[in-house]
C-alpha cells in the first residue's frame, strides 16, 4: 500500500479549488459522448462465491491493471444455423468453413461498436492496447482507480475460505446503454481464478511409448505421420525444447521443433512444466511429423480469453487443451466469452479437444456431481480417459474406464443437437477417451527424466495428435477437414471407427454400452475412423 501524506496551506485553498473546476470541466469536454449516458448492468460479471469470501481492503488506486472486453458477434442465430451446417456430415455445406477473416466479416462487432468501445476506454483514461483480429475482444490497461470509474465498481482485496488472497470488483459492472449490450465480459478485474491442469499421476516405471499407443489404436495402418499438419496447443505454462528433444531421441522420433507464441508476454517455466511436455510429447507420439505450436499465456481470466483468441485466429485447425476448472468455479460471463470463441472455432473448422479432469464425477470436489470447463462446452469435445493394457505385440488387449475420468451432467449448457436422442436435457460430458489411467500412462521426459503420466490430459493430446493423422488423410483425398468433431462423432456411434468401452466406473456413473458419462462414446481405432469417414 503506497502512503500519502497529506500537507494543507490555507493561502493555496483557493487557488487548488479553482485548477480542480477547471480539470473536471477539461474532464468532461473530452468525454466520449457515451460516458454520460445512464448505466447499465453487466449481467453475470460477480465471482460466484464473493459473499462467501471476507472483504480486507481497497485496491490500491494506483494498481496497474489489464482487462479483455469481449464484445458479442453479430448475428449470433446465423452463427449458430451456419456451425450445425457445416459441421454436419449429411449437410451440402459440410466443411465450407470460414477463414478468420471470413468470421470477422460476417460475426465480428461491427466497427462502428469498436470505436465507441475504444474512445470510451480512453476518455476513461485506460490505454486501449489491442483490438482482437475477430473483432470480438478490446484490451485495455490503467490505473485501477480508472477500472472502477470505466466500469462503475469498486475494487477490494478479499480472503476467501480457504484463506486464498486476492482482488476482485464488489458488485456487477456497469457501462454506458450505448455499450453495454454489445458487451458479454470483461476479464482481469479479479485474480481469484486460476485454471488447472488435472493433478499429473506420475509413477516410476516405464510407461506407453508411441508404438504401443500407435499399435493398440490402429494408427499404423494408415502410414500417415501428420506431415503438413499443424496443432495449436493451449498452455498456460512453458517447457524445456532439451526435455522434448530426449523424448524424441529415445523413440527415434524426428518431428518439426515446436513453435512457441507468447500471450501477453507469455509465462514463466513453472509447476505445470510437465503438462506442457506431456501435451507436446503425446501429439508427437502419434503424429510425429505435424507442427506444434504452443501458446502460452498467463494464468489470469484475461490472459485464458486472450490466449483462446490468439489460437482461433491462428488458422490451425486443431487444438488439445488439457487445462480447465469446475463450471461453477467461473463467472458467467467469462464462460459466455470463451463460448464465443468456440463457435469461432467450429465455424472455422477447428476441432478442440479438452481434458475432462480427473476427479470422476465430483470435479469440484465437493461431494456432488459436477464437470469441468471447457470440456463441457457444447462447441468443444470433451476427452475422458480409460484403462488401456496393450500386449507385447502393441495390441490393444482390453479398454475399460478410469476410475478418475471426468464426467456428469452440465449445470450450464442444454443437452446440444448431437447429443438430443440420448434422453438427457442438458449437455453430457465426456464425448470421447482415450488412455489415461496412470496405471497404464504414457512415458512422458520432463525435467530431465522419463515417468509415467496420467490423467485425462493425456487422452485430449493423443485425440488432437490424430486429428492431424485423418486431416492428412482427407486433405489427400480431397475432403475437408474434422473440424468442429461433435457432430460427426455422434453419427459414429455403433460403428468400428470408435471402441465402445464397456465396465470401469467414475464415482456417480458407469461405463456401459453405448454413450456413457465415462468414456463418451469410447476410444478411437484409426484405420477404421478413415474408413468410416473417407471411404478409404
Amino acid at each position: 500500500m503506497v502512503k500519502k501524506s497529506i500537507k494543507v496551506a490555507v493561502a493555496v485553498i483557493a487557488p487548488l479549488a479553482v485548477l480542480g473546476t477547471c480539470a473536471a470541466v477539461m474532464q468532461a469536454a473530452n468525454a466520449s459522448p457515451v460516458a454520460l449516458q445512464p448505466r447499465v448492468t453487466l449481467a453475470g460479471t460477480v465471482l460466484p462465491k464473493l459473499a462467501q469470501s471476507t472483504r480486507t481492503g481497497d485496491v490500491p488506486a494506483d494498481k496497474q491493471l489489464s482487462v479483455a472486453v469481449s464484445l458479442k458477434p453479430s448475428n449470433s442465430q446465423q452463427l449458430d444455423q451456419f456451425i450445425s451446417q457445416v459441421s454436419n456430415p449429411q449437410s451440402p455445406t459440410y466443411g465450407k468453413y470460414l477463414t478468420p477473416e471470413e468470421f470477422t466479416a460476417k460475426y465480428g462487432a461491427p466497427q462502428d461498436q469498436i470505436d465507441k468501445m475504444t474512445a470510451y476506454l480512453k476518455s476513461k483514461g485506460l490505454n486501449v492496447d489491442s483490438v482482437a483480429a475477430n473483432h470480438l475482444i478490446v484490451d485495455a490497461s490503467g490505473p485501477a482507480s480508472a477500472m472502477e470509474q470505466t466500469f462503475g465498481t469498486k475494487l477490494s482485496t478479499r480472503r476467501d475460505a480457504s484463506g486464498q488472497d486476492y482482488y476482485a470488483n464488489d458488485s456487477a459492472l456497469t457501462l454506458p446503454r450505448d455499450l453495454a449490450p454489445a458487451v458479454s465480459d470483461v476479464a482481469g478485474l479479479d485474480n481469484h481464478r486460476k485454471l488447472t491442469h488435472p493433478p499429473l499421476k506420475q509413477r516410476a516405471v516405464r510407461g506407453l511409448t508411441p508404438a504401443n499407443l500407435t499399435g493398440a489404436y490402429d494408427v499404423k495402418a494408415l502410414n500417415a505421420t501428420g506431415a503438413g499438419q499443424q496443432v495449436a496447443v493451449f498452455e498456460l505454462d512453458a517447457f524445456q525444447q532439451q526435455n522434448i528433444n530426449a523424448y524424441d531421441q529415445q523413440f527415434g522420433l524426428k518431428p518439426p521443433t515446436p513453435i512457441v507464441k507468447k500471450v501477453d508476454g507469455g509465462v514463466a517455466l513453472g509447476e505445470g512444466q510437465t503438462e506442457v511436455e506431456l501435451d507436446i510429447e503425446a501429439i508427437s507420439a502419434i503424429a510425429p511429423q505435424a507442427q506444434q505450436t504452443v501458446f502460452e499465456g498467463p494464468n489470469s481470466n484475461k490472459g485464458v480469453i486472450d490466449t483462446y483468441a490468439a489460437i482461433v485466429n491462428s488458422k490451425i485447425p486443431v487444438v488439445s487443451i488439457s487445462w480447465g476448472g469446475p463450471e461453477e468455479a467461473g463467472s458467467q460471463a467469462d464462460i459466455q466469452a470463451q463460448d464465443t470463441l468456440y463457435k469461432q472455432a467450429a465455424a472455422q473448422g477447428q476441432s478442440l479437444f479438452a481434458a475432462s479432469g480427473d476427479s470422476g464425477s465430483d470435479d469440484a470436489g465437493n461431494g456432488g456431481q459436477s464437470v469441468d470447463f471447457p470440456a463441457s462446452d457444447p462447441f468443444v469435445t470433451g476427452t475422458g480417459g480409460t484403462h488401456l493394457v496393450v500386449s507385447a505385440a502393441n495390441g490393444r488387449t482390453s479398454e475399460s474406464g478410469w476410475v478418475d475420468s471426468g464426467g456428469g451432467n452440465s449445470k450450464l449448457f442444454a443437452a446440444p443437437d448431437y447429443q438430443a436422442n440420448l434422453g438427457s436435457k442438458v449437455r453430457m460430458v465426456p464425448d470421447i477417451a482415450a488412455d489415461a489411467d496412470p496405471a497404464t500412462g504414457l512415458a512422458v521426459f520432463s525435467k530431465g527424466q522419463f515417468g509415467v503420466v496420467g490423467g485425462t490430459s493425456a487422452a485430449a493430446p493423443q485425440w488432437a495428435g490424430f486429428t492431424a493423422l485423418y486431416n492428412q488423410l482427407a486433405k489427400a483425398a480431397g475432403k475437408p477437414a474434422l473440424g468442429f468433431a461433435n457432430p460427426a462423432l455422434y453419427k459414429l456411434s455403433g460403428t468400428a471407427a470408435l471402441h465402445d468401452i464397456v465396465g470401469g466406473s467414475n464415482g456417480a456413473f458407469t461405463a456401459t454400452k453405448g454413450y456413457d458419462r465415462v468414456t463418451g462414446l469410447g476410444s478411437f481405432d484409426a484405420a477404421q475412423f478413415v474408413k468410416t469417414m473417407l471411404g478409404q
